[in-house]
């Protein structure tokens, strides 16, 4: 049923929540490809009086592009699923839109992601990654909720 699932990450062990989940589907949906993705989101200044030269905002930005890609590099070798491809993508911008646009040019049909369980106020001053890809994806999410969430609204 579902031929590529696409697993965001941010890096923490809170997202990883989902591993065990891409493991119970690739072995019973006949998953082909399973493509683990984390978004970089542009360097901004988060304070007027924060400034450094160009050339060092992108030696840091270089910096944590090469450790996403170590990140997703080492995950990778450590997850074996028989007969699937898998795979990883660091891209940039936008977390939610780039990941949408992602599932829709590689053909995803299933996304499956964590979500922190935020409610109330933090949820409204800090947002939810997982419901903006819930609410503009085309294809079917899943979420899972971190270990530890409180239930409520």
């Amino acid at each position: 049923m579902y031929k590529h699932i696409m697993v965001p990450l941010d890096g923490s062990a809170l997202a990883e929540c989902v591993l065990p989940h891409v493991d119970a589907l690739a072995k019973v949906c006949l998953v082909e490809n399973v493509t683990f993705v984390r978004v970089l989101k542009p360097i901004q200044f988060i304070a007027e009086d924060v400034t450094l030269p160009d050339k060092e905002w992108r030696r840091l930005y270089a910096e944590e592009r090469a450790e996403s890609e170590n990140y997703l590099k080492q995950l990778v070798s450590r997850l074996k699923y028989d007969k699937v491809n898998v795979k990883w993508q660091v891209l940039e911008g936008q977390v939610a839109d780039n990941l949408v646009d992602y599932a829709v040019k590689n053909n995803v049909d299933l996304i499956l992601i964590a979500t922190h369980g935020r409610s109330g106020v933090s949820r409204w001053v800090w947002g939810s990654v997982a419901d903006r890809i819930l609410r503009s994806a085309c294809v079917p999410v899943f979420m899972i909720r971190a270990p530890g969430c409180v239930p409520g609204i």
